[in-house]
């Protein structure tokens, strides 16, 4: 389906209504204006519209472009290059990812469908908002939430306002992406955009019309994103005076993001993602340039697993929240601290079977959170290199609970330890909307708890005695847990930046109780 994004990746739900048309041959498709993309409703209705949709699509461009300087295959099949047309489209999308920073995103304030019968067209009709930014290589992205369910496409999108007037896509199953090259406007700016699209075979037309507006008139769409990019001096969010940009900020969480879920191991879950409010918490903690040296250095030195979420979506971007104010010998302890994480994290990625953008993207992460060796007294590379240090202890921790199971499967006696009262990982599904982690591993105990007892204490000591003399009527001592640990989450909402400690969500050692 074609979709609209607002800036900032705020979630439209929109209907496709059936418009009386002057001409019979004619059915037109038109977005009603109505709906407010920030109602929850709207975003709960909209999955695609997610947090880092447009940072996403940036990385794929990027990524998209193999060492050679040509698109890969599954490249030109995600952005529905046709072959023939991948050394230019090669330049276009190394063209858009570099120039990120200097590139406006506009939005349409509308846009119509139509569908001509006789000649079996389809017509789009873009509404744009006036901009200058419009004079100078505009560029056209078409973003499809529900795939081609059957069969390629071959389509041609003509209009006086693209450049060269008609061009060649190739859509598949596999197709995320449409990118159009606009043509440059001159004296006055066109408010309007008719681009008129028409399949190869002209009966494969309901195909196409199937992903730009459903199989159903009428009835309630999800949209996904349409994003037009358009070249210019673009211009960066700031929230205050002397914070971080907003893109930096929003770069870097977008970043951890897509580490975060190419490095992870990827589970399947029977159960429901657990919402991490339903959760027992400490009163939160701002994590900012006020937050106490006590609680950065305990954060700092602790092994407990962290995730990094946003609180709603009215206020996912952009994230202009996020400077510390480390002491120098804090500012230098974590330094060490992080650069001895990312050498085990670059072991790591070496030796597990990861995602194979892991290592890039590790790479963008730590020049987003350099710490230089003159750092101010306060800044954002602080607040990213400690949010960096807390993801790549979690990854760490993640995969040592992996190795340590594996030993002991591997282990001949394990199979008589394995009965015995012990830690064993259990891994959890967290609410989806967060950068990641999406799950945890919380561990649970299994096990007898036959005499001599693991870790017993005096009371279950005793109750196993007294049951082993004949009292069959009390319960026996149950393997449990006797120790935990805590799970940290930070979380961004409107107000700021805060720590959310969740304790004894972890469980780290097991005793007979």
């Amino acid at each position: 389906m074609l979709g609209l994004l607002v800036l900032y990746s705020e979630a439209l739900t929109l209907c496709w209504t059936l418009q009386p048309a002057q001409d019979p041959t004619v059915t037109e498709y038109s977005l009603p204006s109505a709906m407010t993309p920030s109602s929850p409703s709207a975003a709960a209705a909209a999955p695609h519209a997610a947090p880092c949709f447009v940072e996403d699509i940036f990385a794929a461009l990027r990524e998209g472009v193999g060492d050679s300087g040509e698109l890969t295959n599954s490249s030109l099949v995600l952005f529905g290059f046709c072959s023939q047309s991948a050394h230019s489209s090669a330049s276009l999308s190394l063209d858009l990812a570099n120039k990120k920073s200097s590139l406006e995103v506009l939005h349409p304030a509308a846009v119509h469908v139509s569908e001509e019968e006789e000649q079996g067209t389809i017509t789009l009709t873009f509404d744009l908002p006036r901009s200058p930014s419009l004079r100078t290589n505009p560029v056209l992205l078409l973003a499809f939430e529900s795939p081609l369910a059957r069969g390629d496409l071959e389509v041609a999108f003509t209009s006086r306002s693209l450049q060269p007037n008609t061009q060649a896509v190739c859509i598949s199953g596999d197709t995320q992406y449409v990118l159009l090259t606009g043509k440059s406007s001159e004296g006055s700016v066109n408010d309007r955009w008719q681009i008129t699209a028409e399949t190869k075979p002209p009966h494969m037309k309901q195909n196409l019309k199937s992903i730009l507006i459903g199989e159903k008139s009428g009835s309630n769409i999800s949209m996904s994103p349409l994003l037009f990019f358009s070249g210019g001096t673009g211009t960066d969010t700031r929230c205050a005076s002397g914070s971080p940009p907003a893109s930096l900020q929003t770069s870097f969480l977008c970043e951890m993001k897509r580490f975060l879920g190419g490095v992870l191991p990827q589970e399947h879950f029977a159960s429901p993602p657990l919402p991490l409010d339903s959760l027992q918490s400490l009163p939160p903690l701002s994590l900012g340039l006020s937050s106490s040296e006590t609680l950065l250095a305990v954060m700092i030195n602790s092994t407990a697993p962290t995730v990094f979420g946003f609180t709603s979506w009215s206020s996912v971007l952009p994230v202009c929240h996020g400077e510390l104010a480390l002491s120098a010998a804090l500012l230098e302890e974590l330094r060490q601290k992080l650069d001895q994480t990312l050498v085990q994290m670059t072991d790591l990625i070496r030796e597990e079977e990861v995602s194979p953008g892991a290592k890039e993207s590790l790479g963008r992460l730590k020049e987003l959170s350099a710490l230089q060796k003159k750092e101010h007294a306060t800044g954002g590379s602080q607040f990213r290199a400690f949010l960096l240090l807390k993801a790549l202890q979690t990854v760490a921790q993640t995969y040592d609970a992996q190795r340590k199971l594996r030993a002991t499967r591997a282990d001949p006696s394990s199979s008589v330890r394995g009965s015995v009262c012990g830690l064993r990982a259990l891994t959890v599904s967290l609410t989806k909307l967060l950068v990641g982690p999406s799950s945890a591993n919380i561990n649970n105990c299994h096990g007898s708890c036959a005499f001599p007892l693991t870790n017993g204490n005096n009371h279950a000591i005793l109750l196993n005695s007294h049951i082993e003399s004949g009292n069959a009527g009390e319960r026996s001592p149950c393997c449990v847990p006797v120790a935990y640990e805590a799970l940290e989450v930070v979380d961004w909402n409107a107000d700021g930046t805060f720590i959310s400690i969740k304790p004894d969500a972890v469980a780290r050692e097991c005793g007979c109780r």
